[in-house]
């Protein structure tokens, strides 16, 4: 009951924004800003509670900030809010420098009275991994991402020096660590607005009603119908160019890209690879193509009594001809998957092991006692991402697939997928799902997918867990030498590619369409984005 009543008071508070439901003027808005569509509505305006989605891929950059930054080309950690860092020689104690006179928003709920300093850091990552802290427990969603990749584990300490210093003491060497604080995931919130609410006893609208130091702050949220965000003139890095962003997140009865062509929005992001020849032919548009850290796969749950064969496992991905994805859904922009990292990857392997084989296939399934009378079902979700542009179009070529080695696929679709409530889904088979990473290195493509932390976190919904990979995925994250490092992560690949708990299909590019009139965009090859520097010419 504790549970419900949790679940219950987080919807109100989220609820608490909404304004009356009408919709915006679009033409009011580009007068000091710019209307983005293509996107679902947010589940919280806290990054750290989800793993993906509008909240960690779009607004917590506009936002919040995090202490450091990963540079798009390098997938190097960088200096943001921390303007510079050191450690020990055995890399388990970090000490951050902060900026001075970093400004936290004024919004309708809050007023700061000081810039941000240390305790700000050490509340923000101490509501992730104390469970003391009062604040550590307010959404019934926990920290997903944190607890895939095992953080709260990894964390000993952290402790404010001073005003400007910031000292992490960690559990041993990491080799993630630096490129993890630099994610979406790990913003910096105000601890004088915590003990507001604190005061005030509504603890769960510091997720709903946010205050950070990013460029933008958050004024409305209509459900089902837009998040409008406003600039944050007193911005550290000088005040944005525009006034506004609107997230058109309603469907009012027509297409993403039938608003983008009709003006009704400005930018659209991750449109269907059959509307790409649409965008280009338009004059009025720009059409931003960025090579992505993603991949598309199907999750197998390995706790079903067939697919907790490997051989069975093995025979589906054998069946699936990827080149026939490609053409049909990717339309050329995207690669074959062979593995989970993306050929961009330092660690990538191409596995010829997965292939299209429709007699080995066949073969394995005879082998394991099914050549007749396999009935599997799948769950797709509609919604388009840089990793799958049209989910159903390739989920009916796998059902396709499927039958030609005498397995039936039943499809189960819905408008999106949040890993937080598979708790609640039973009698799903096989998830058509991807990932984003978040930064380049390889563990955060295969610890958050498959790891057994992720398998506890929600994460990993293949609920396959096997500690030799997971050991390999640890002695890589604490080894700092790089040969070894690449070997141990091409071992764990071949782990993951014998044992078959997902199939790899395909890695897409990041696409975004805008009006020719903006220019300015910051487009991240780990699909987030700052709208700080754009303006309209």
């Amino acid at each position: 009951m504790k549970a419900i009543a949790k679940v219950i008071c987080y919807i109100c508070s989220f609820s608490a924004l909404v304004g009356c439901n009408r919709e915006f003027d679009n033409d009011e808005v580009r007068q000091d800003g710019f209307v983005f569509c293509g996107q679902t509505a947010p589940t919280s305006f806290n990054p750290q509670l989800v793993d993906s989605g509008i909240t960690s891929e779009v607004l917590s950059q506009q936002i919040f900030d995090s202490l450091l930054r990963l540079n798009p080309k390098t997938h190097k950690p960088e200096a943001n809010l921390a303007e510079s860092w050191e450690s020990n020689e055995d890399a388990t104690e970090f000490t951050f420098k902060l900026r001075d006179g970093v400004q936290f928003q004024s919004t309708d709920w809050f007023t700061p009275s000081r810039a941000m300093n240390a305790d700000d850091v050490v509340f923000s990552f101490s509501r992730v991994i104390d469970k003391a802290n009062v604040f550590h427990d307010v959404s019934p969603t926990g920290y997903p991402w944190f607890s895939s990749i095992g953080f709260a584990d990894l964390i000993k300490s952290v402790t404010a020096l001073d005003d400007h210093t910031v000292k992490f003491t960690l559990n041993r060497s990491d080799n993630t660590f630096l490129p993890n604080i630099a994610t979406s995931f790990a913003v910096i919130h105000s601890l004088e607005y915590a003990r507001q609410l604190e005061q005030q006893h509504q603890l769960s609208k510091i997720d709903v009603e946010p205050v950070g130091t990013g460029p933008f702050y958050l004024s409305e949220y209509k459900v089902g119908d837009l998040v409008r965000l406003k600039r944050h003139d007193n911005h550290w890095r000088g005040t944005p160019k525009m006034k506004q962003i609107v997230f058109d997140i309603s469907a009012r009865g027509t297409g993403p890209l039938a608003k983008l062509l009709r003006q009704e929005c400005d930018v659209l992001t991750a449109p269907l690879s059959s509307q790409i020849p649409i965008i280009r032919d338009h004059d009025d548009l720009v059409l931003e193509a960025k090579e992505a850290m993603n991949v598309a796969f199907v999750a197998i749950n390995t706790e079903h009594p067939a697919l907790n064969d490997a051989r069975v496992r093995k025979a589906l991905s054998l069946s699936i001809n990827r080149k026939n994805i490609l053409d049909s859904v990717y339309y050329g922009t995207g690669s074959q998957a062979y593995t989970l990292l993306p050929p961009s990857s330092w660690a990538y392997t191409k596995d010829t092991r997965v292939r299209y084989d429709r007699n080995y296939a066949l073969a394995l399934l005879n082998e394991a006692g099914y050549q007749t009378g396999l009935e599997l079902s799948m769950w797709v979700p509609l919604e388009p991402q840089p990793y799958n542009p049209s989910p159903r179009k390739t989920a009916e070529l796998i059902q396709a697939a499927f039958a030609d080695i005498g397995v039936k696929l039943e499809l189960l679709t819905s408008d999106r997928f949040d890993r937080t409530e598979l708790t609640k889904i039973t009698n799903i088979d096989l998830i058509l799902t991807g990932w984003i990473a978040s930064t380049g290195d390889p563990d955060n493509f295969l610890r958050p997918l498959l790891s057994c932390n992720a398998e506890r976190a929600g994460l990993n919904v293949s609920m396959w867990c096997n500690p030799d990979f997971d050991f390999l995925l640890d002695l890589a994250r604490e080894t700092n030498h790089s040969r070894h490092r690449l070997n141990l992560y091409r071992e764990a690949q071949a782990i993951m590619t014998e044992a078959v708990p997902v199939i790899p299909l395909a890695h897409g590019v990041q696409f975004q369409a805008h009006h020719k009139s903006l220019t300015g965009f910051d487009i991240s090859p780990f699909s987030s984005q700052a709208f700080y520097k754009v303006e309209r010419q």
